[in-house]
């Protein structure tokens, strides 16, 4: 089952990435709030500078560090909190040049501030709507959309022809011929498929294709697979990929999913649907006054100018 977010969500996504100005931020927060945190939850584990590295400081820096290479749990923590430490001692370093004061510095500052602020919101407001009563909704309603759809279970023999190819198509097509004479003889299908057919698979599972639905075969295979009756076999059948005969095994309506062989795409959909909604609900309620005018797409070099309305 797929389940399609609201419109173009495309710009959701974006803000959910990191932007290399977190470094500075993190360096920032840790040497301004590490005083305010509880000691004993959130023990000292190393520090450098006069500044404490805490526990929950290696965690904020193990998200920020990205992908880090497979290591013992020992080496991780001194990895994590050499990482901090340098970040600290740089901060420090840019500090003593005065390099925070810049106006350009704390424009950026404000910025990633901003990207965070958004972030924690995004994601807060995602786990909000994430309830168990959310998630079944939109698979009942998902479900109910999806109908009942029909789906054959069949074997095929293929003989391959390359279209264009008349001489190759009329030896497929005699091969056919041949293998449904002996069918209807008795002779048992998937013994012959295993034998006979070119498709590589089907010599390995008898022609077995499993349950398809319509819209999954190339048109003239589908047709006649959903027309033959259970345990029948059809007349020699061309398609793009050469000669085919068909059985059909049997029907069925194509089950529903179940509702935990979907629930991460549901997830994903509230989430994103949540978060959609808040930033709609903002825009709605603080429009954007732009101050630039921007020009109309020139019109195309041979487009013909608008007839008068008659009166």
């Amino acid at each position: 089952m797929t389940l399609s977010l609201l419109g173009n969500q495309a710009p959701l996504q974006a803000p959910l990435r990191r932007a290399g100005l977190l470094v500075v931020t993190l360096a920032v927060l840790l040497v301004s709030a590490a005083p305010l945190r509880a000691q004993d939850k959130d023990p000292v584990v190393a520090k450098v500078h006069g500044v404490d590295i805490r526990q929950s400081d290696l965690a904020v820096a193990e998200e920020e560090a990205g992908q880090i290479p497979p290591m013992s749990p020992d080496a991780k923590q001194d990895y994590l909190v050499q990482f901090t430490a340098d970040m600290i001692l740089v901060s420090k370093a840019a500090e003593d040049k005065k390099l925070g004061d810049t106006p350009d510095f704390k424009r950026k500052l404000a910025f990633t501030r901003n990207k965070l602020l958004m972030e924690a919101l995004l994601v807060s407001s995602g786990k909000e709507a994430l309830t168990e009563d959310a998630m079944r909704k939109v698979y009942d309603d998902a479900v109910k959309q999806m109908g009942e759809e029909k789906e054959v279970h069949a074997r095929h023999i293929l003989f391959r022809a390359t279209p264009g190819d008349e001489k190759a198509s009329k030896e497929a097509e005699d091969k056919v011929k041949a293998v449904i004479a002996r069918l209807n003889k008795g002779e048992d299908f998937a013994k012959l498929a295993g034998e006979l057919t070119e498709d590589p698979s089907g010599k390995a599972n008898g022609g077995d294709l499993g349950f398809f639905s319509k819209e999954q075969m190339v048109p003239e295979f589908s047709d006649t697979a959903f027309g033959l009756e259970k345990g029948k076999i059809s007349g020699p059948v061309k398609t793009q990929f050469g000669w085919h005969v068909i059985k059909a095994e049997e029907t069925r309506v194509k089950p529903q999913p179940k509702f935990e062989e979907v629930k991460p795409q549901i997830e994903q959909y509230v989430t994103r649907k949540a978060q959609a909604e808040m930033v709609t609900k903002l825009r709605a309620e603080f429009p954007v006054e732009k101050f630039y005018k921007t020009e109309a797409p020139a019109a195309p070099a041979d487009a013909k100018p608008a007839e008068p309305a008659k009166k």
